[in-house]
Parts: structure tokens; sequence; C-alpha cells
């Protein structure tokens, strides 16, 4: 299979503590689809081959996943994640809604880059409503972010300002989601102080640094890097399940002294892990000159979510995201999709790729994401799975030869990377595995 390039295309262009959470991100629900009924997804489940998730906590069974077949698995996760973003909307209404693409996103906010102070005129004229102007410094790029008109939904307005604005990239602010559909947050016990962005473990801070876009990451004797954290959400940081697992795994998998710079956008913020919250917590990335940030986060494709990629690659910081778990039948999921991204993808202790993966968002690389421990906020370890907890294994040994962001330096970094990788599956590289196991015997067992 012919090698992909699609990251060097770029550089020439410029956990809840129980055991084995999969990571089942939401669906692209299609242009134009009309919500679906809910129905108990543990139905379908039953009829295939026993129960699929925990009637109360929605989470996975990992080990019905392994026994279903190829069609079996298409149909339980696609009516998996149809009926979690019904759930998600109907629980989280007040604060979200579809877009134009039925893809859930802040309650009538819509951001618009490129827009010309006459179309914005117009726009005032028509009844849309400028709630901010903003610079991402570290990125140079701005975005404008407006308020629909009264009493108007996202689906429609969305259409009505583009015609307005021609010129402009207009797009709804996406919700982007670490694991399943609820909130990432989980607030550790009163006695433990608040997360207020100072360094949250011992280690040298001056020594190099990689970035963490995800939820907020607790104290834990497993995370032993300098962590510093700041919020990019109302109420952030806060203390997550999914970031602070996050952080012990490249924790364990540095070999060196690392800085952790982590980006808190969800916080206590039910519209959280937002586009926009993401494109600032990458202009902080970029302006401090973190080399490589990993984000284990999966949602739709965003205009602005896509420019700050493209910008942060032209000031050579590699992103490394996870493929998601929505199963080989999903769309693209992003920012994995996007050009230049690192795709990663999760294999089993057994290096069989993990059935929930999705392969239709491009795959680099693989890396252990099942069959791993990781820190939980109160001082567990739990068990993980998913391709999340795969993608910042990969970043941490990529960060090994990418200390320093420098675009002359990005093809040497990632062909170093694909010399280590294992070949698995068909012979060279392919769309399950991209080029190769990284890290196999990495993360906490």
């Amino acid at each position: 299979m012919k090698k992909r390039n699609k990251w060097l295309m770029a550089a020439l262009f410029t956990l809840a503590p129980v055991a084995a959470i999969a990571q089942i991100s939401l669906p692209d629900m299609g242009r134009g689809l009309p919500p679906l009924p809910d129905r108990a997804i543990d139905e379908i489940g039953q009829s295939i081959t026993g129960p699929l998730v925990d009637p109360v906590t929605g989470i996975v069974y990992d080990s019905v996943l392994d026994r279903l077949s190829t069609s079996e698995l298409k149909r339980a996760l696609n009516r998996l994640r149809i009926d979690r973003v019904n759930r998600f909307l109907r629980e989280k209404k007040t604060y979200i809604e579809r877009d134009r693409n039925g893809d859930p996103a802040v309650r009538g906010v819509l951001v618009a880059t490129g827009i010309s102070e006459t179309s914005l005129q117009r726009a005032r004229t028509e009844g849309f409503r400028v709630l901010e102007h903003k610079n991402i410094e570290g990125l140079d790029i701005s975005y404008v972010k407006l308020a629909v008109r009264a009493g108007k939904k996202l689906q429609s307005e969305q259409k009505k300002l583009q015609k307005i604005a021609h010129e402009a990239d207009v797009s709804a602010d996406n919700i982007y989601f670490p694991s399943g559909i609820g909130s990432a947050n989980i607030m550790l016990p009163k006695a433990t102080p608040p997360l207020n962005g100072l360094l949250l473990a011992s280690g040298n801070a001056q020594s190099g640094a990689m970035g963490l876009i995800d939820g907020g990451v607790a104290p834990h004797e497993a995370i032993n890097i300098a962590v510093e954290q700041r919020g990019f959400a109302k109420g952030a940081p806060s203390v997550s399940n999914h970031g602070t697992a996050i952080a012990s795994l490249i924790s364990a998998s540095s070999h060196r002294p690392v800085r952790l710079l982590a980006a808190d956008i969800y916080g206590r913020d039910p519209a959280g892990g937002n586009a926009t919250a993401i494109v600032r917590a990458l202009g902080w990335m970029a302006k401090r000159q973190v080399p490589v940030v990993t984000i284990s986060l999966v949602g739709p494709e965003n205009s602005l979510l896509g420019l700050a990629i493209s910008a942060a690659q032209k000031k050579g910081v590699l992103i490394v995201a996870a493929v998601g778990n929505d199963g080989p039948a999903a769309p693209p999921r992003f920012p994995a999709s996007y050009k230049g991204v690192i795709g990663v993808t999760g294999v089993d202790h057994r290096e069989r790729a993990l059935p929930e993966a999705g392969i239709r968002t491009p795959v680099d690389f693989a890396a252990p994401g099942a069959d791993i421990k990781g820190a939980s906020p109160g001082g567990k370890i739990v068990s993980l799975r998913g391709t999340s907890f795969a993608a910042p294994l990969v970043a941490a040994r990529l960060a090994r030869h990418y200390p320093a962001p420098d675009i002359t330096q990005i093809r040497p970094a990632i062909d170093t990377l694909t010399r280590e990788a294992k070949d698995l599956g068909k012979k060279g590289p392919d769309k399950i595995f991209g080029n190769g196991l990284i890290c196999g015997k990495c993360g906490i067992r």
C-alpha cells in the first residue's frame, strides 16, 4: 500500500474508575438528517450477543466488542453513537443544539473567520449580534463570534450568515468529546487543593515540553513530571478522569524530564470542549513553543479548527490525535483527519487492532490502547481502553525526536519514528495500523 505523507505536506506548506473504559464518541449525523427517536442501545447488544452497554453507567463492555462480527460491530456502534448524541442533546438542550450538519454545537453561536467589515455591518443590520472579536496569540489568526437572531435555530442561521458573508468561513462552535458524551469532569474531594495553573508534580520544568489539550489533570503519584495547567472554559482548570489518565501515560512513557502544558477546555462549562476553546489552547501551545501536542478528542470538521491546526503546523507544532472509537463504519473524525495531524489507533496486548477503532480516519501509527492502566482522580489506578490512550504514547515517543518546533526537522523526526515502528497487518503501511506499532510495551501495566 502506498505510504501516505500527509504530515510532510503540511510541513512543506509552511476516566471513570471502572474497568475497561471505551472512548465512544459522537457521530457525524449527516447533512440535514433529522433527530432519530431514542432507543435503548442495550437492546441491540442483546439481540447480537448479550448486553453491550452497562445500563447505569453507559460504559461499553469491550469484551462484547471483541466477539462481534464486522457487520454486527458496525450496526451496534452506529446505533450506539446515534442514541448517545440524541441523549446528550436532550440533556444539554439549554446549552447545545445541532448545527446545519446535525452535529452538536454551542447553542445560538456562530463563528466567522475572514469576514469583512462590510459583511459584519450587514449581519448586524439583519439582527445578528457580535459577541466577541478574538485574536489568537501564537497562531496569528482571528475570529468573530456572533449570536443568532432571536427565536432562530442554528441550522438555518448558519446558512443565512454564510449568504451574507460569502467571503467568510462560517461555522458553528462544535463540541468535541474525549470519551462518551457526558461531562469530562469529576471533582476531587473537598480536602484536595483546587487546581490553579501551578505545577502539580515535581520535575525539571526547563528540560522540554509537551502539550495536552483535554480535561484538567489531578495531582497523582503516577504523574511524576511537571504539569503546568491553564483553563480555557468556565471553571477551568477542573479535574477530569480523561486528562488525568492521559497525563499519567505521558509521565510513564517519558524517558527524560518533561514539562507538560495541560489545557483544560472543559472546566465546569456545560458547553465545554468547543472548537473555540481548542483553538485558544492551541494558540497558548504555539506561543509557548511546544513542539508536540496530543489531542485525544473527536468531533466533526470545523473551519475555525482547521485554520488553527494549519496555523500551528506552520509554527512547527506537531499534533498527534486519536482516530476515535466509532467503529469501522464511522465517518472521518477530527482533528485526526486534518492534513498533517498524526492519527493514532489502538491495539491490545496481542497487538490486535481494537475492533471499535475508526479506520476511515487516516491512521499513521498504532500504540497500546487496551490492557493498560492509568491514573484516576483520588489516587486510584484504573484500567483503560480506547484510541484516546494510544495517542499520548506516540506523542511522548515523538517528542524524543522532535524537542523543539522546527519545520525542517519534521520529516527527520517522523522518519525516525517510522523506523522504530513494528510492522503489523499487511506488509508495509496500511489503513488499519498505519506505519506500525510504536511503544508496544509502554503504558502502565
